[in-house]
């Protein structure tokens, strides 16, 4: 550069110094520094773009787990307000006979209402699928009203129908001179709940499966109708084993709702006092100790090995999805 301003201001031959800034200029090597911005820039512009999403995963997501755990590891006393006790918390509820009997109870609906409502959720799903069903939009669309009707109002509909002395049970029970079982009892209650929760996400399952038959390429179709297969060989070596994935999904999704049953037991704990105990499911254990109780760092140890174990079984319930479909 210096070279290039003498030539501008000089004496001297402006013509040959001319061309030797040119030439100078020509062999000069080019700035390294350049491509080390841009690098630098784009790496930047990166975390720009990802940068608020990490915050506010880590806000709503990481934050409470992280708190919950922390609340686990103190204990508070009337005296001297929170002590770190460690894992003691969790000893306790390994011991604990009411969270185990509300483990036990959640699993055994678990067991019982989960095939159930799939089971019903697919064979209604084929049956819109196959098109030989008359008025099949409005069966569709009757079948998945009950998942827009909120959780709370559900319960306290079916609560009031399960009343044997101002339900639909009672009057049953009074216009034909029966003595239907009551609903609300200690022995069926259980069953009641899984009524309601089955009427009310039948619908939702049943548009999942119904969603991924028709998907299924109709070629497969013309293929089995020239094999001559029958709707049963249909089912069975097409439709089923095409929306398998599905099938996963909905499991894990009705696993996850299984393991945090409340809204239903709490909505109708007022209606069956003798039935519905505060230990009825480990949500409402929890929630029990934690505004009832004052125990808020018991009732974090509750919610987090109640997290642990859902993970647990939705992932097993996803490998051997994942394994049987490779």
């Amino acid at each position: 550069m210096e070279t290039c301003t003498e030539v501008a201001h000089g004496d001297v031959n402006i013509a040959s110094d001319t061309r030797e800034c040119s030439v100078t200029q020509a062999v000069a090597p080019p700035a390294i520094s350049v491509p080390v911005r841009r690098v630098r820039a784009r790496s930047w512009s990166g975390w720009a773009f990802v940068g608020p999403f990490m915050a506010v995963f880590a806000l709503v997501f990481l934050a409470p787990i992280v708190y919950s755990i922390y609340l686990s590891l103190f204990r508070k006393q009337l005296v001297g307000g929170n002590s770190f006790v460690g894992i003691e918390n969790y000893q306790r509820a390994l011991e604990d006979a009411q969270f185990w009997s509300a483990l036990g109870r959640v699993a055994v609906f678990l067991v019982v209402q989960v095939p159930i409502m799939l089971g019903i959720a697919l064979l209604v799903a084929l049956a819109i699928d196959s098109g030989r069903l008359y008025g099949r939009n409005f069966f569709r669309i009757s079948i998945f009203l009950p998942y827009a009707v909120p959780a709370v109002v559900a319960s306290l509909m079916w609560g009031f129908m399960y009343g044997t002395r101002f339900g639909l049970v009672g009057n049953i029970n009074d216009a034909f001179g029966v003595s239907i079982p009551n609903p609300l009892s200690p022995d069926l209650v259980l069953a009641a709940i899984g009524n309601i929760v089955t009427w009310e996400f039948v619908g939702y399952n049943m548009l999942i499966f119904y969603s991924a038959l028709r998907v299924i390429p109709t070629s497969l179709y013309e293929a089995a109708q020239i094999d001559g297969a029958g709707q049963w060989r249909v089912i069975r070596a097409i439709k089923l084993p095409a929306i398998r994935g599905a099938l996963v999904i909905a499991t894990i999704f009705s696993i996850i709702g299984s393991f945090q049953l409340f809204n239903e037991p709490s909505i109708l704990q007022n209606l069956a006092p003798n039935a519905i105990t505060t230990y009825f499911t480990p949500n409402l254990y929890a929630y029990s100790l934690s505004f009832s109780g004052q125990q808020y760092n018991y009732s974090a140890t509750i919610a987090i090995i109640m997290g642990v174990i859902t993970m647990i079984v939705a992932y097993v319930v996803q490998l051997r999805g994942m394994r049987k479909e490779a």
